[in-house]
């Protein structure tokens, strides 16, 4: 078995919001890998990146993304879980969806979020930064993309639908 769906994309893209939205709709369960990984750990990710560093994190996303990708549902990934050669090659073949977002747009849903560590500070700017890194990534292992600036996770989620990628 695989995932019916999987979605990537930058801090405050909607992955999450939609995902869970578009299993429900379907009757699927939804993952969340940073959820999985925050209840595997028994601590936050701010608090695997402050106690243990990026790279540790990293490693679990890893791990966890190739796990979940390979059960029925909708699987969410972390904004860099496209960082990992072995998640891009996990991701091959796989019906992934880039949820687009423009700096505006993600800092506005972000803020200030606290758990979001790689966002902390100047957020436009570390966000501009991820983007420039993160984009090509993204476009490399998604088989379609769908722009979010304006539209509700439900406006959203039906572009998704509409793009007919998820198996029935």
């Amino acid at each position: 078995m695989t995932a019916r769906l999987v979605l990537v994309g930058a801090p405050g893209s909607g992955k999450s919001t939609v995902g869970a939205l578009l299993a429900q709709r379907w009757g699927e369960p939804f993952a969340d890998v940073d959820a999985v990984i925050e209840a595997r750990a028994g601590k936050s990710v701010a608090e695997i990146f402050a106690d243990d560093g990026e790279p540790a994190f990293r490693a679990l996303e890893e791990t966890t993304t190739a796990e979940l990708v390979d059960v029925p549902g909708v699987v969410a990934l972390g904004g860099g879980a496209v960082l990992s050669p072995a998640t891009r090659a996990a991701l091959a073949g796989r019906p992934v969806v880039w949820l687009r977002v423009t700096i505006a747009h993600a800092a506005g849903r972000v803020g200030l979020n606290e758990a979001r560590p790689l966002l902390l500070g100047n957020v436009r700017g570390r966000l501009l930064a991820l983007l420039n890194e993160r984009t090509p990534l993204y476009e490399a292992v998604s088989l379609a993309a769908v722009d979010t600036d304006g539209l509700t996770p439900a406006e959203v989620a039906d572009r998704v639908e509409a793009l007919d990628l998820a198996r029935a």
